[in-house]
């Protein structure tokens, strides 16, 4: 992927993300790029995985005002997304790798600041698709693109990710960002101490820019998942029961 095809130069308001009309506090929100260190200081600091995903191609922020109150990335992502569609080079994808926003903002900022950062990728961009997931390990079932209308497409393999002794869990390409090397032997014998960490799949959506390439995509569109709380509330609807009082 060229940096000229994923160069977004043209700041925005959130209030221009579609939809309903967004509240006042809503509107008060702006989403622009920023650098790469600034990402990274509040993603390691309140992102659950307290890391900056290597390969990573773009970063957003979100303000209230000057001050910077969450951050977006998106890059090459750890599971080749551009597979998911028949024939698609590496640069018609990219993957939201990273969204972080503090948790005094508005309700629906999540949803205002996809719709805002997908329309600017759309226009200014040459990328086709978006891949994002959502991981079961952590609680998160990926509502937020289930609100947005992305493509639920199941989960993705297992896979590993690796503490070197910090306590952090990190992805093999992050570490090699870091150290410049991924061999695991390498690391332990310059006496790094390496664990590595199973980790089951994750729910895995799609979200086309183009829609004239959704026919190619590769996999099955699934319904979405949900919570235990709502299947429950599935059933006790289809059964005509109620739990109240219990």
């Amino acid at each position: 992927m060229s940096a000229g095809s994923v160069a977004v130069a043209r700041p925005e308001s959130i209030r221009a993300g579609g939809g309903a009309s967004p509240t006042p506090a809503l509107q008060s929100l702006a989403v622009r790029p920023i650098s790469h260190r600034a990402a990274k200081e509040l993603l390691v600091r309140n992102h659950y995985l307290h890391t900056m995903p290597g390969g990573t191609r773009l970063a957003f922020g979100v303000f209230s005002g000057k001050r910077l109150m969450g951050a977006v990335t998106l890059g090459v992502g750890p599971f080749n997304g551009h597979r998911l569609v028949s024939g698609a080079p590496h640069g018609d994808c990219i993957c939201l790798t990273r969204l972080w926003l503090d948790d005094g903002l508005p309700k629906n900022s999540e949803s205002r600041v996809l719709a805002v950062i997908l329309r600017s990728l759309g226009r200014d961009t040459s990328v086709k698709f978006v891949v994002t997931y959502a991981d079961p390990s952590a609680g998160h079932l990926g509502t937020i693109y289930q609100a947005g209308g992305w493509l639920y497409t199941g989960r993705s393999g297992p896979s590993v990710l690796y503490d070197l002794g910090d306590g952090v869990s990190r992805h093999s390409r992050t570490f090699g960002h870091s150290y410049g090397t991924r061999s695991l032997r390498y690391l332990r014998d310059c006496g790094v101490h390496v664990v590595p960490i199973q980790q089951q799949g994750k729910h895995r959506y799609v979200y086309f820019l183009d829609r004239s390439w959704q026919p190619r995509l590769t996999v099955q569109v699934l319904p979405y998942p949900k919570s235990d709380k709502a299947k429950s509330s599935d059933e006790s609807s289809l059964t005509g029961s109620s739990h109240a009082g219990n």
